[in-house]
């Protein structure tokens, strides 16, 4: 199985220009030393659409890009004409080679802001350049896995397929939106490259032009449109979809299908290979029209799949007002994430090594806007989980903190946002440490995941771990993430200390 394409192509130019002329400065300045480890955190502040969490996806991706980054030389004649660069530095580049650390949660982690997913350990210019992509990946690839997530959810146990490609800003979004909505729950995509790279299960049943194309001697467009049914159907006597919407969905669409399906069970084929799509008008009540027209032919087996600009808010609407509907396929609102198209995962420096002492010497952004403040220095992350598995907050700890959750009493974490209080977790919770290392010294430390275990971690998370009350799309229940003790006051010594 292809786990990416990324591995045929070179994405190492994929980055902002300011991370050149960075590294370059970085580089000619006599007085830093450029084997000096920094820290960068890779962070989101809002989940998508007011949720209540987000899925991690985009790993596989960052992963192959750091450690397939080599400079071309048409990379470096390319650079030199730019005029921004001095000829030492080009020659740094043309022998590049990440040499550096990455931990990361694991792909398809339910997640929450401000808690670092990737942290990338380098010298300074290595860690510098590997920005860009990092943050494409992961906010495009996140954005459509939790916007997936959400679909699936609406749909309440009927089956979701990704319609989206023509609709994607690009092919690249196409494909990597149909991994990444597939790891969020969908159970299938139209996008047969995405099928053949990522080894994701295909579908597709037919468009209009399909029954337009046919034409019958009279010029009737429902018999031409029963010709078209019947030559389909000899093509796919096992998996025979009809699209119904083309003229009229109750009057022509819905009784010419069941005329081919009488045909083919006339033939001794199985019902349960039927079924109709509608991709126009109200769906709730054509669906339902169509149920009850199926079943009175005795075709209670046969699927009724929907599509047209779908999402959860339509999805619900149409179940809420008793839609028959088997399977939903999405486009356009899920490959875009057209309610709220931006993700908002930032790149963060948190920490810098003392090249003479080995210090770690935790890193601070100070802002007026208090949501961009950043928390410093290395740090774990852990999911704190109750005695039925269920999180019940997130917690920031220096880096090789014990963290005890069976002392006698409990644990008293500081709320963060609301500092006067605590949370208080009595014994007999988890800690579960979610940062594992993906790279060390430049080289891959773990195997690629397969997909569908992928899928699976995101689909046990939400069965077991993360609460009902925040899977609701209206007003979900806030994930904490609180911090020790220990972590809170370093960081707030680091406030006081940029107060002065």
């Amino acid at each position: 199985m292809t786990q990416t394409q990324d591995q045929a192509r070179n994405l190492t130019m994929m980055m902002d220009e300011y991370e050149l002329t960075m590294a370059n400065a970085y580089f000619n300045d006599p007085t830093i030393d450029n084997n000096t480890l920094v820290s960068f955190d890779v962070f989101y502040r809002a989940n998508p659409d007011g949720g209540g969490f987000a899925i991690f996806a985009g790993l596989q991706q960052v992963k192959d890009y750091i450690l397939n980054m080599h400079f071309t030389d048409e990379d470096i004649k390319y650079l030199r004409s730019v005029g921004h660069f001095t000829d030492d530095f080009l020659e740094y580049l043309w022998s590049f080679k990440f040499t550096g650390s990455v931990d990361a949660f694991k792909e398809g982690t339910v997640m929450y802001p401000n808690e670092p997913i990737i942290t990338v350990t380098a010298p300074i210019i290595e860690a510098q350049l590997v920005e860009t992509e990092i943050l494409a990946q992961v906010n495009h690839q996140s954005l459509i896995a939790t916007k997936a997530s959400r679909i699936v959810r609406a749909a309440n146990g009927r089956g979701v397929s990704d319609f989206g490609a023509r609709r994607a800003h690009n092919n690249d979004a196409a494909i990597y939106g149909a991994r990444a909505a597939y790891i969020g729950g969908v159970g299938g995509t139209a996008t047969v490259s995405a099928g053949q790279y990522f080894n994701i299960p295909i579908g597709g049943t037919m468009a209009h032009s399909y029954v337009m194309y046919f034409t019958s001697e009279d010029n009737n467009n429902s018999t031409s449109e029963l010709a078209a049914f019947r030559s389909f159907a000899k093509s796919y006597p096992n998996n025979c979809i009809l699209l119904v919407d083309t003229y009229n969905v109750l009057k022509s669409g819905v009784p010419n299908a069941i005329k081919v399906f009488n045909e083919m069970r006339e033939a001794g084929i199985q019902s349960k290979s039927f079924g109709i799509r509608i991709d126009s008008g109200d769906l709730a009540y054509l669906t339902k029209k169509a149920r009850k027209m199926l079943d009175d032919a005795g075709f209670p087996d046969a699927k009724i799949i929907v599509s047209n600009s779908l999402d959860e808010y339509t999805i619900t609407s149409i179940l809420q007002q008793g839609g028959q509907v088997n399977s939903f396929g999405v486009g356009e609102r899920l490959i875009t994430a057209k309610s709220e198209p931006v993700f908002g995962a930032v790149y963060k420096l948190c920490a810098v090594q003392n090249p003479k002492t080995g210090e770690v010497i935790p890193k601070i952004k100070i802002s007026e806007t208090v949501e961009k403040i950043t928390n410093p220095g290395l740090k774990d992350v852990y999911r704190i989980k109750d005695a039925n598995g269920r999180a019940v907050a997130d917690l920031l700890a220096i880096k090789g903190e014990k963290v005890d959750m069976n002392q006698e009493g409990g644990y008293k974490f500081i709320d963060p946002e609301q500092p006067w209080k605590s949370t208080h977790i009595f014994s007999g919770c988890t800690a579960e440490l979610l940062q594992h290392p993906l790279i060390r010294d430049g080289e891959a430390v773990c195997p690629d995941e397969d997909i569908l275990d992928i899928k699976n971690r995101v689909k046990d998370q939400l069965e077991t771990c993360v609460w009902q009350e925040e899977q609701r799309f209206e007003n979900p229940h806030k994930h904490y993430l609180d911090m020790t003790p220990a972590y809170y006051n370093m960081k707030m010594e680091l406030l006081r200390e940029k107060d002065k």
